[in-house]
């Protein structure tokens, strides 16, 4: 039972967890930091909705920056900004890009703000690295979703997910190769999600 409730506790706090965005951009290198329409932590866990969209401010900060990119990586605090921190940098440094946009640091966000986001800027490809939600063994987890063509209205069947993410889990050096591949054959084959499987035959 203490069992138990310790890793209950641990999972209560990595969704409450506050993201360092100015540290996590330091770490980074650099980046924009944004913020989704949810005001507070509680709205966001109230209103997914919100946390799937920009606020009016962060949406000019990105529109300042619009291009023609290849990729356009996207850290989204998510369920767990403690998995952010421990793993996002790492791997972002690993696939870092010199055709892509500047990495965008989002707080209080989902996984298809990403889609706004990727679409403002002009990319073809958007890859976003999000804290997932903690299970009573795995607070800090991490998420990435690659879509191909991002807009607004993309469903989940159009993405591609690599998840569990962590030292327990799948470790960095192995979601990084799995990424590369996911971005090689996505940007071939000119789309992802569930037609996308890395590794098979495709079919014209």
């Amino acid at each position: 039972m203490l069992d138990f409730q310790l890793a209950h506790a641990r999972a209560r706090d990595a969704v409450h967890y506050p993201l360092d965005s100015g540290a996590l951009v330091r770490e980074l290198g650099g980046g924009i930091v944004l913020k989704s329409a949810a005001r507070d932590r509680a709205e966001y866990l109230r209103r997914p909705d919100l946390g799937r969209q920009l606020s009016d401010e962060s949406r000019a900060l990105v529109e300042a920056h619009r291009g023609e990119y290849e990729v356009a990586f996207v850290i989204a605090d998510g369920l767990s900004a403690l998995a952010v921190h421990r793993h996002a940098p790492g791997l972002i440094a690993a696939v870092r890009e010199t055709s892509q946009a500047p990495v965008t640091v989002v707080e209080q966000g989902r996984v298809a703000i990403g889609d706004e986001i990727g679409s403002i800027l002009g990319a073809s490809l958007v890859v976003v690295l999000i804290g997932e939600r903690p299970g009573l063994s795995s607070p800090d987890s991490l998420g990435v979703y690659l879509t191909w063509g991002p807009r607004q209205g993309k469903t989940d069947a159009e993405r591609n997910c690599i998840s569990n993410i962590r030292a327990e889990g799948l470790s960095v050096g192995a979601a990084v190769e799995l990424l590369r591949l996911l971005m090689k054959e996505s940007r071939e084959r000119r789309l992802s999600g569930v037609n996308l499987k890395p590794g098979q035959t495709f079919l014209s």
